[in-house]
């Protein structure tokens, strides 16, 4: 029996906390159309599957925004950006 992979959406990584890009959708569950600008903004960024990501911190208070880092980049992004990314957590 093979186990399929737990995904979560970025916005639900722990601080400190590495993952796989695993897909980049052009809105959030349960968002409003943000349309496909949005999904394309952030693979431009470099949020492109098979990547490996890392969540830094989470701001105060609210937890927004996101400092994530990217290969050799860190960006900050707001959670429902963050949500539009399913990544596979280690």
């Amino acid at each position: 029996m093979t186990l399929a992979p737990t995904l979560i959406t970025l916005d639900a990584l722990a601080a400190g906390k590495s993952g796989t890009v695993i897909h980049v959708s052009p809105t959030a569950p349960g968002q409003l159309d943000e349309g496909v600008d949005l999904a394309r903004r952030l693979m431009e960024l470099g949020f492109v599957p098979g990547e490996r990501i890392r969540m830094l911190k989470r701001g105060m208070p609210g937890g927004d925004p996101l400092a994530i880092k990217v290969g050799n980049a860190t960006f900050a992004l707001r959670r429902f950006e963050a949500a539009c990314i399913a990544i596979q957590p280690e």
